[in-house]
């Protein structure tokens, strides 16, 4: 049976503001009955990394909340830490990011909530049988919210060949310890020329993991893959940021891991979750880079549902059904895979493959106009 994913244009007439098709693309949903009055609701998105200028604008957050408000429903918008060093690697910064991108409560009228704490550490254990994983480290705060919204800006992605609403479940709801899961399979390295030796990682890590280096000829650390259980909690107290992720994972597996952790994160809340993808500003790569390049198609419109998978599928459609730009990174006609054109050796269904295999969605949807 095809899955409903409503559309709408970025065209409007006079006197009308593109924010006002917002609230009109939630009618079909019926917020009162999928959400309870007081519930808490966690509006998932990206809240974009310094320099990066790609990122979902802040009036779009501020009219889903108003939106929920209206339903006397209480939300909060929401992220988590990333494993890598940047401007989203702890609560502190990450929290300083969103407000000068203009997440602050005085324009949105919500308050943020990092959703795996100050260091990306808090998270809840579920064990699932899934053909790849059986255990997920879903972040705390959006695994206790009543019901999800995730905003997500549709683009490229160098892992996964695009970046849609499953990756901003899979990879943006787990915690650092699922993340590093999906991305590694093995212990992160101390990268001994930056190492000073200051034991910070020794000192948080939860199983003593980092271990000094006996003879060397300046006082610095490993870490014993023995030992190591995967945690990332060394990457992200590390002063001198020397720890650093192995990424040996391959796409297909990375793929696969990523769909599964999606199905994770909606465990507890698959009947109380609503995806909005708005396919605008389509650069080649992720939001979690400090730069964003030329878009490769037009504004084409935004998306929603209740599905995760459909709605990818009709992003990834909508985009591949037009020509590139003039002067974007790559030059293809209508029909032509513009993923495969970025990333030739990313096969990109396969997330969307094994996300309806394990039950997450259907790849075959219906487009409604909004």
């Amino acid at each position: 049976m095809s899955s409903p994913v409503y559309f709408t244009d970025f065209r409007v007439e006079k006197r009308k503001s593109l924010l006002d098709k917002l609230p009109k693309l939630l009618e079909p949903f019926d917020l009162p009955k999928k959400f309870r009055k007081g519930a808490l609701v966690a509006i998932k998105l990206h809240f974009g990394e310094k320099g990066n200028i790609a990122f979902l604008r802040p009036q779009w957050a501020q009219k889903v909340v108003e939106t929920l408000q209206k339903n006397a429903v209480k939300p909060f918008l929401t992220d988590t830490n990333t494993l890598y060093k940047g401007s989203r690697s702890d609560a502190v910064v990450h929290l300083e990011t969103a407000i000068r991108h203009g997440f602050d409560f005085a324009a949105i009228g919500a308050p943020i909530v990092i959703a795996d704490g100050l260091r990306g550490n808090s998270y809840e254990k579920l064990s699932l049988d899934l053909p790849v994983l059986k255990e997920f480290y879903i972040a705390k705060e959006i695994y206790h919210a009543d019901g999800l919204i995730a905003l997500t800006h549709f683009k490229g992605h160098e892992l996964s060949g695009f970046g849609g609403a499953i990756k901003n479940l899979g990879m943006g709801c787990a915690a650092r310890k699922g993340k590093l899961q999906q991305h590694s399979t093995i212990a992160p390295k101390i990268n001994k020329k930056q190492c000073i030796g200051c034991g910070t990682c020794l000192e948080f890590c939860p199983v003593e993991a980092p271990e000094w280096v006996e003879g060397a000829k300046k006082k610095r650390m490993r870490i014993n893959p023995e030992k190591c259980i995967g945690c990332g909690e060394c990457i992200a107290v590390c002063p001198q940021g020397a720890i650093k992720v192995q990424w040996n994972e391959q796409g297909v597996s990375f793929m696969k891991k990523m769909a599964e952790y999606a199905y994770a994160a909606l465990y507890n809340k698959k009947e109380k979750s609503i995806f909005i993808t708005f396919v605008t500003d389509v650069s080649p790569a992720c939001d979690c880079y400090h730069f964003n390049d030329y878009p490769i198609v037009r504004n084409i419109g935004i998306l929603a549902s209740e599905d995760p998978v459909a709605i990818d599928q009709a992003a990834v459609d909508l985009v591949n059904a037009e020509p590139s730009l003039p002067g974007a990174k790559l030059a293809a006609d209508p029909g032509e895979d513009k993923f495969r054109a970025l990333y030739p050796k990313v096969d990109w269904e396969i997330q969307l493959v094994h996300a309806e295999k394990i039950g997450l969605g259907s790849r075959d949807y219906k487009i409604i106009r909004v």
